[in-house]
Formats: structure tokens, C-alpha cells, sequence
């Protein structure tokens, strides 16, 4: 079975995140949530509220390292101000040596190991 997930999927998963307690859940959450349940990414609890599984929390915290790793990619090489990151996925990104903190000021700043590590990344999405 292919696990690998749409935008709209991944985007479901982020809100589901982010719902507050007793919050009514968004079109895309409800377009998702069988495939999603489905796939064992998230659960529905006894009040009908969705949760995240274990899995779903890992899965949506390595796009969001992912997503970090390419911000911080893009904006090295525009003049725009350093990107910044979520406290846990720059405390991950920096504990494995993919980011390191920026020599000029505030921010974090790839560093070769992060480069090659999201080259191998972007090599691996291109692919069919």
C-alpha cells in the first residue's frame, strides 16, 4: 500500500493540528478524513473530534523539517531576511547538524550536511 500523501491531505493533517478543542472541522479536513482514517493518520474520538495518531504527528513533523530545510535553502539565496523556523523543528534540524546558527545576526543557516541532505531529498521527489 502507498502511504505517500496529497497537498490537500498534508494540508488536512495541519489543520487537524492546529483544531481546537470543540471546533467544527474545515471542507478539507472532511474531504480527507476517510482516507485519512483510513490510512492511519489520524483517529476519530468519542466526541467526534479528529486527533492525530503517532503517526500522523511524525509524518506531519518531517514535512514540516522538510519544508524548514527548503525555506531556509530559498531564502540563502534571495536577499530576504534569514527564515525563520519552529522552535522544535529548528531544535531537531540544528541537533542533527542540518542548520546551524547564522554567523551575521539572528537565524539559522544551512550547512553542507543540510545541503546534501536536501539535494537527496529533492532527488528523491523528482523521481517517479
Amino acid at each position: 500500500m502507498d502511504d505517500s500523501l496529497t497537498k490537500d491531505e498534508y494540508e488536512a493533517l495541519a489543520q487537524i493540528r492546529k483544531m481546537r478543542m470543540g471546533e467544527r472541522p474545515s471542507a478539507c479536513v472532511a474531504r480527507n478524513a476517510k482516507a485519512l482514517i483510513g490510512l492511519k493518520y489520524i483517529t476519530r474520538g468519542k466526541d467526534g473530534a479528529f486527533m492525530l495518531t503517532e503517526k500522523g504527528q511524525q509524518t506531519l513533523f518531517v514535512k514540516r523539517c522538510i519544508d524548514g530545510l527548503r525555506t531556509m535553502a530559498a531564502s540563502a539565496v534571495t536577499t530576504v531576511a534569514p527564515a525563520k523556523l519552529e522552535s522544535d523543528v529548528a531544535a531537531f534540524l540544528s541537533k542533527k547538524g542540518l542548520i546551524a546558527p547564522h554567523t551575521a545576526g539572528e537565524g539559522f543557516e544551512l550547512t553542507a550536511r543540510g545541503r546534501e541532505s536536501l539535494a537527496d531529498i529533492e532527488s528523491r521527489d523528482s523521481k517517479p
